[in-house]
């Protein structure tokens, strides 16, 4: 997709209703420094740090890797695609959670934990900024 085609695309609403975002936050709530906030309408999910799932549309997505994708592709998930044109190829790393696995807290912390695991796999250092030399004054 280039760039103009992005910049012309609609995003797709990702608001999250209150009782969607209290079932999942209390279905998740074994998962050990479990945090939420919110982001473009939907809502992030951190585990301390670590950013492994997304809540969207009455949706919830995990972050997925070679080591846990085969399970949402099994189930027949889809990925999370913040466009409204869902012919676009945009798509990330996260996959929609099927819902026997949202409907069941144990089943659903396990999936939560490899995600949180992929989250860890994907994290590549982030750039520091380059200090910036102090500006110099002109003299008239």
């Amino acid at each position: 997709m280039t760039k103009r085609e992005l910049t012309h695309s609609k995003f797709r609403s990702l608001r999250v209703t209150p009782d969607f975002r209290e079932f999942v936050l209390d279905q998740l709530a074994g998962v050990r420094e479990l945090r939420s906030r919110r982001m473009f309408g939907g809502i992030g999910l951190y585990a301390g740090e670590r950013f492994f799932g997304i809540v969207a549309a009455d949706e919830l997505f995990f972050k997925v890797d070679d080591g846990n994708r085969a399970a949402y592709e099994a189930a027949g998930s889809e990925p999370f695609r913040p466009l409204a044109d869902r012919r676009r190829p945009v798509s990330m790393s996260y996959f929609r959670v099927p819902i026997e696995v949202l409907e069941d807290a144990g089943e659903l912390a396990a999936w939560a934990r490899a995600a949180i695991r992929a989250s860890t796999s994907s994290k590549r250092p982030v750039p520091r900024p380059k200090a910036q030399s102090p500006r110099r004054l002109k003299r008239n």
